[in-house]
């Protein structure tokens, strides 16, 4: 997480799943005040929860809230995307713009707002709702350092950040933004195999989610191979590598980097 804090006011067009963990990671990092965030949703339900929640300010006109801000967040799905630009492109002169809707470019948003100061593409996943997130941002290399800083304090808010090239924002969305769904099946699995052999369902699910998010802790902390850490836990001839052969037999890795290739094919596609 990071001690930094936004300079700026900042507004989120959307005000869905993810634009609602966002704004609760910079309140709760303390790196935002509810006076210099404002979010618009069409839906005025949604709008009274992140009120009430948050102590922000909402409203329904997308132009009021892009003019009284500096970073502008473009949080709804990439279908919505033309209209909104349409609405709100011409109020984007001198504006740090982020979108987080997947597959759609910098070059395609640039092309219907007004000189921007700069636009970053964001790929957050869904942990971030419990600020164990990851996200991924491209932009272009004159993307000036004070706007990037501000743009990592906004998602480190929310768990980790990287940066990668634009070209490999698809396969982002095929293996982070997809992701946890994948791993969430994989939960759901292995404890579904625990209440096979006896445990309680509750027992079950609890040992198979600590056990997902101790070894991905490992991963992470050791600086050890994934392979490697395997192999630490897999004795000769014992429980482990009996598993391990059945995983094997049943594909599961090849299932896996399947999964991410056709996530990503599929990213490609709503790009187009």
């Amino acid at each position: 997480m990071t001690s930094r804090t936004l300079t700026g006011p900042i507004a989120f067009l959307g005000g869905g799943q993810m634009a609602e963990a966002l704004i609760g990671g910079l309140l709760a990092a303390r790196v935002g005040e509810p006076a210099s965030i404002a979010a618009t949703d069409p839906i005025a339900a949604r709008r009274d929860v992140l009120k009430a929640r948050f102590g922000i300010q909402v409203g329904e006109n997308n132009t009021t809230a892009v003019r009284a801000a500096d970073m502008v967040v473009l949080a709804v799905k990439p279908q919505a995307m033309p209209a909104l630009l349409n609405d709100v492109g011409q109020a984007m002169t001198g504006k740090l713009v982020v979108s987080i809707a997947a597959g759609v470019t910098t070059a395609w948003i640039r092309e219907r707002i007004v000189a921007p100061r700069g636009i970053v593409r964001a790929m957050p996943n869904m942990p971030a709702l419990v600020r164990e997130g990851v996200t991924a941002l491209a932009y272009q290399a004159d993307l000036p350092a004070d706007d990037l800083a501000a743009v990592r304090v906004l998602f480190e808010a929310v768990g980790s950040v990287v940066s990668v090239e634009e070209r490999l924002m698809d396969a982002v969305t095929g293996l982070s933004g997809s992701g946890p769904a994948y791993v969430f099946v994989a939960i759901e699995a292995l404890a579904d195999g625990g209440v096979k052999m006896g445990l309680p369902r509750a027992t079950a699910e609890l040992l198979a989610a600590q056990t997902v998010l101790g070894a991905a802790r490992m991963v992470l902390e050791c600086g050890e191979h994934p392979a490697r850490l395997k192999d630490q836990v897999a004795s000769p001839g014992g429980t482990t590598i009996a598993g391990l052969h059945q995983l094997e037999s049943g594909g599961l890795r090849s299932c896996l980097m399947a999964a991410v290739e056709a996530a990503t094919n599929r990213s490609q596609e709503l790009g187009r």
